[in-house]
């Protein structure tokens, strides 16, 4: 029998944006297959009967439930959809240890287990099931997509290849045998030090204070992070950040190797002038190069809009939910 691990949740409304009166909030757990129970936020549109559509709801990486895959969750309840905003293993809420751990394949099985937990829901239709991954999380929800059979409708958005900004650093600029090699000398090394401190460093969030020379980008993470719009004190990029070695197995591992053999419906949703613009365009290429299924694949980008825009809107209302719930309706 799988159990589920008893997990301390806040029931308390401690989100980065405001409650909604128009869905019915809560707190549900589940389990992945390694065991690991997920602590999720349900939100359910109030005054609509029979078993609904659903999304599940994760990222960005390093981010928590209560910040912007809630407000996703929460936004797309408000259009219809049982929503689910869960933190991932080893983070938040949720379960596993040692904490600040990332991994591409437990990572994507966290998404199948909301997809697990959706299907066996007595509310939910579950032939209608789709997933939103924001920034990393959106490069684990394409592959989830070319795993998960069940999955009718991605969406994308603001997304990350966490395996190739690992392997290549941002922008590609470290894209050789050498850096690789020294990055990863560098992690074994700090596994022995880890060892004989008995304890893990932390790699640090989005750095504090802000130095004057920083790029832009990190500014851009700066502003939603470390400021009121999006700090949460679980958050691990507002915070201390993943452990030093918690991303290691990201270097050997790209993670969209088969995209271009998913059959369900994908939107690719980026700023054109984000900085991770680069990953959304190459992902959705390399999804349709050669492919037999693609006529249910999109490249939305939004005009002027950076990278964190698509976490909360940017107070431009940059997220086009409108057009992600005709999205949906269409897909599933």
């Amino acid at each position: 029998m799988i159990k589920p691990e008893a997990l301390k949740l806040t029931q308390e409304w401690d989100k980065t944006f405001p409650k909604s009166d128009k869905v019915e909030h809560s707190k549900v757990t589940f389990v992945n297959r390694y065991g690991i129970t997920l602590a999720a936020d349900m939100y359910v549109p109030k005054d609509i009967e029979g078993r609904l559509p659903a999304i599940a709801v994760c990222g960005p990486f390093g981010a928590v439930k209560e910040q912007c895959s809630g407000l996703y969750a929460q936004t797309m309840a408000e259009r219809g959809f049982l929503t689910i905003a869960f933190d991932p293993s080893f983070t938040g809420e949720s379960g596993g240890q040692p904490r600040y751990m990332a991994s591409p394949d437990i990572n994507t099985e966290d998404f199948m287990a909301a997809v697990d937990f959706l299907s066996l829901n007595e509310k939910v239709d579950p032939e209608r099931i789709g997933i939103i991954g924001i920034c990393g999380w959106g490069g684990m929800a394409i592959n989830t997509a070319a795993l998960d059979t069940r999955i009718k409708a991605t969406v994308a958005s603001t997304m990350y290849d966490m395996t190739r900004v690992n392997a290549k650093g941002y922008f590609d600029s470290e894209d050789s045998e050498e850096a690789r090699y020294q990055k990863k000398a560098a992690m074994c090394a700090q596994r022995l030090a880890d060892l004989k401190a008995g304890e893990y460093r932390l790699g640090g969030g989005v750095v504090d204070p802000l130095p004057e020379d920083a790029p832009f980008f990190v500014k851009d993470y700066y502003d939603y992070y470390k400021t009121p719009r999006g700090y949460h004190p679980r958050s691990l990029n507002s915070n201390g950040g993943w452990n030093v070695i918690g991303c290691e197995s990201f270097i050997n591992q790209p993670i969209l190797k088969y995209s271009n053999e998913i059959r369900s419906a994908v939107m690719v949703l980026h700023g054109d002038a984000a900085h991770s613009c680069y990953l959304g365009k190459d992902a959705y290429a390399d999804m349709v190069k050669d492919s037999q299924y693609a006529d249910n694949k999109e490249l939305v980008l939004i005009p002027g809009a950076v990278h964190t825009d698509l976490y909360d809107g940017g107070g431009k209302d940059a997220i086009p939910f409108d057009r992600i719930k005709v999205f949906f309706e269409k897909s599933m």
